[in-house]
């Protein structure tokens, strides 16, 4: 089955897709991001994945592909996938919450990416 980004925001609060379309439209500021919707998420790649979109009913969970774990009360969980790569998951309610510091996470990772 091949799945669309839209999907994901099915039976989700409107909210969610603005959250989303602030998220792409900010990682798009790094250069090309493609969306790559898989069952329970969305990959957004550079010449690899840098982070993953997960919708719940009213909020995103964004996973932060980094090389060092992020240390600060905003990241729920953090997970070591590799030797040298953490994935750093952050609950996002608001298109405002996309802020500097999220922004820069997300580009530390992307660049890594790239």
């Amino acid at each position: 089955m091949e799945y669309k980004v839209i999907d994901h925001f099915e039976n989700k609060e409107t909210i969610v897709s603005a959250i989303y379309k602030r998220l792409i439209l900010e990682c798009e500021k790094f250069g090309t991001v493609v969306q790559s919707p898989k069952k329970t998420s969305i990959h957004l790649d550079a010449k690899s994945g840098f982070a993953g979109v997960y919708t719940r009913k009213d909020c995103l969970l964004l996973h932060i592909h980094t090389n060092f774990e992020i240390d600060n009360p905003r990241i729920e969980k953090t997970e070591k996938i590799s030797a040298n790569r953490f994935k750093n998951t952050v609950r996002i309610k608001n298109p405002d919450e996309i802020d500097k510091q999220i922004i820069d996470w997300l580009e530390s990772a992307y660049k890594l990416k790239s």
